[in-house]
């Protein structure tokens, strides 16, 4: 449930180009998390103007819950870098209305492919890992920040009704609201 929501597993991604070369950045998120009142979609703050349709009264509240978000790129970093994109993460929830509300339980990680062989270094021989530098990182961030905003909105956007056990039901972003407003 994300916004009172249908919402679960979403992705996105960005293509970065830096000294002539493309690197892919995706995000994997596992969305459960923010008040109906908050859900901003393009700067637009239209949680107040989805009243309905509304949880099952019984059904617990999710902007207690949580988000998991997984940073994953090909771009070559070093371990403070992959930090750092990391640290992007909450700048791209917060753009969807996602403040972070106590007992929420939000788990953040990035990782890079590149440099596989710099774990497999020859013994007594010093190893080289490629990384592109700190001044160069802004234009990652940028789509850590992007890519979590969307990766939140395909979550909810992707999702029908559902009604589980004893009768507790989530409805489904209207998507013919969503055409009309944003189409």
């Amino acid at each position: 449930i994300t916004f009172g929501f249908k919402a679960g597993s979403g992705t996105a991604s960005r293509v970065v180009e830096w000294q002539d070369r493309r690197y892919t950045l995706g995000v994997f998120v596992q969305s459960n998390f923010g008040k109906r009142q908050n859900f901003t979609i393009r700067g637009r703050r239209i949680g107040q103007e989805l009243v309905g349709p509304a949880i099952r009264e019984a059904t617990a509240r999710a902007e207690k819950g949580s988000i998991i978000a997984v940073v994953a790129t090909d771009a070559p970093f070093l371990p403070h870098q992959m930090k750092r994109l990391a640290r992007r993460v909450p700048l791209g929830i917060a753009m969807t209305g996602g403040y972070g509300y106590h007992s929420s339980g939000d788990i953040f990680l990035a990782f890079s492919t590149a440099n596989p062989e710099a774990a497999l270094g020859a013994s007594g021989r010093i190893g080289r890992a490629e990384f592109i530098p700190d001044v160069d990182i802004d234009p990652f961030f940028d789509a850590v920040v992007q890519s979590v905003e969307e990766a939140i909105l395909n979550a909810v956007v992707a999702n029908e009704d559902m009604t589980g056990r004893d009768g507790n039901f989530v409805p489904a972003l209207p998507k013919d609201w969503l055409k009309q407003m944003f189409g």
